[in-house]
């Protein structure tokens, strides 16, 4: 049963989060979040997971200081940089990564363009609220959508047909 749940942890699209408190629940969540570090780490698994988020992390050292881009854009907020690692992180093992980019107020960009007619653009702000729009063959949508750790259900979808065939 552990090494079910331990296998399922691992390939899940989130990191664990459990309300059990004994020493052995404590243990079996440490060592699952080591394991799932290390696939992230792969190239295999973690498809460039640690190149993305040294960019998300690079991009926001360079913009986090009021009109970084000398036409007087805000800074990156702490709390939009953590909502944008969170949500990074929550993708499923072996997911493209997107291209990061920084809007004018501040909020972190993840973007997914593989062609003019599969394209995702999602603009994360500092209350996890995720701004999207995209592009499926003749189809457009948008919204927001809360985040709570977990990658919302209708982004979920739109980045499987956006990557898809």
């Amino acid at each position: 049963m552990i090494l079910i749940m331990t296998a399922s942890a691992l390939l899940s699209t989130t990191t664990i989060s459990t309300r059990a408190s004994s020493p052995t629940a404590s243990y079996v969540t440490e060592q699952v979040e080591e394991k799932r570090r290390h696939l992230l780490d792969s190239h295999s698994l973690g498809m460039g997971t640690r190149a993305v988020m040294e960019e998300l992390y690079e991009i926001a050292e360079n913009c986090r200081l009021e009109n970084w881009d000398a036409q007087g854009a805000s800074a990156i907020d702490q709390e939009t940089f953590r909502q944008a690692y969170r949500f990074l992180e929550a993708l499923p093992l072996g997911f493209i990564p997107p291209s990061i980019g920084v809007e004018p107020d501040g909020q972190i960009t993840l973007e997914w363009y593989k062609s003019t007619r599969k394209t995702l653009s999602i603009s994360v702000s500092p209350e996890g609220d995720l701004h999207y729009s995209a592009i499926v063959g003749l189809n457009k949508s948008y919204g927001t959508e809360a985040f709570f750790g977990e990658i919302p259900k209708p982004i979920f979808e739109l980045l499987n047909r956006v990557l898809g065939a």
